[in-house]
This record gives structure tokens, C-alpha cells and sequence, in this order.
């Protein structure tokens, strides 16, 4: 039987039926649920609105996916900065300098800081500002900060870090 393995592997043969990809093969991706890929379809095309009503849809159907709420948070996050040009985003991020309590410049702003990979620094502009309102704003903001964990993703350390800050805020 050895001797039949030696042989085997000298012509390439290895593993046997039903092993993954040998390392260095590339494996099939598994299809993604037809859902899902409606709303990668819509996001490729442009089409945010579309892409928002799939991962919906997905998570009626299934309201514990935890791919479709990470899916839905950052094609919402797109949505809400497409149409953003560089000069109202300078003008937002001045804005919300000058007129910390206003909630929508706080929130566009964390929400360029997300996109543009400074995660700490969105997290922390919420919180702050979390700590400083008790009106609606307050909890605008939280509804903000939940949806930027599931962009980041919920296992990120940085978001464990940002939910023990924002629980010294709240209580």
C-alpha cells in the first residue's frame, strides 16, 4: 500500500476523493445565497437603492444572517456617500469642527472617517458626541455607531474597544 502512495504522489496524485484543493490550488467559492447576489449585482451596477432592498429582503427571510446585516450596513454606508464631492466633504469636516453638537456633520464626518479606514477616529467622534447630547440626537448617533460596528465587523477588536466606550457613555 505504501508503495501504491510513493507511486501515486511521484505522478501528482495526492489526497484522496472529497479532500479540499491541495495547497496552491485554487477552490470554487461556494455561491452566495441568491439574495446576496442580487445585491452584489445592484451594488456593481451602481444601484444602492437595489442592492438595500436585497439585503432587506434577505434579512426578513433570515433576521439572524449576519452576512446581510454586514452586507446592508456597508452598502447604506456607500449609499449615504456617493453622491459626497470632495469639496462638501472638506466642508462638512470643517463644519463639524465648528458645531460639535450638530448630529448630521458628526455622522457624515465618521461616516468619511469609516470609509477612509480611520475607524478609531469615526468610533471616537460618535462617542464623544454621545457623551455630550441627551436629546434624539443621542440616540441617532448609537443607531449610527451599531450600524459603523457591523461595517467594521462585529469581532474587530477596535469595535470591542469602541462598545466599552460608548457603554461609559451611556450608563
Amino acid at each position: 500500500m505504501e508503495e501504491l502512495l510513493k507511486v501515486a504522489a511521484a505522478n501528482g496524485v495526492t489526497g484522496s476523493i472529497g479532500d479540499a484543493p491541495a495547497e496552491g490550488e485554487d477552490a470554487e467559492p461556494a455561491p452566495l445565497p441568491p439574495l446576496h447576489q442580487a445585491a452584489v449585482d445592484a451594488i456593481e451596477a451602481g444601484d444602492y437603492a437595489g442592492a438595500i432592498a436585497a439585503y432587506k429582503q434577505a434579512l426578513l427571510e433570515q433576521p439572524a444572517d449576519a452576512d446581510a446585516k454586514a452586507g446592508l450596513a456597508q452598502v447604506e454606508l456607500m449609499a449615504r456617500l456617493d453622491k459626497l464631492s470632495a469639496a462638501e466633504a472638506e466642508s462638512l469636516r470643517d463644519l463639524a469642527a465648528k458645531e460639535p453638537d450638530n448630529v448630521q456633520a458628526q455622522l457624515t464626518v465618521a461616516d468619511l472617517d469609516v470609509s477612509g479606514g480611520h475607524i478609531d477616529d469615526a468610533f471616537k467622534r460618535i462617542i464623544t458626541f454621545i457623551g455630550r447630547n441627551f436629546g434624539p440626537e443621542r440616540e441617532t448617533a448609537r443607531v449610527r455607531l451599531l450600524e459603523l460596528f457591523e461595517v467594521v465587523g462585529t469581532q474587530d477588536e477596535r469595535v470591542a474597544k469602541a462598545r466599552q466606550g460608548l457603554a461609559r457613555v451611556l450608563f
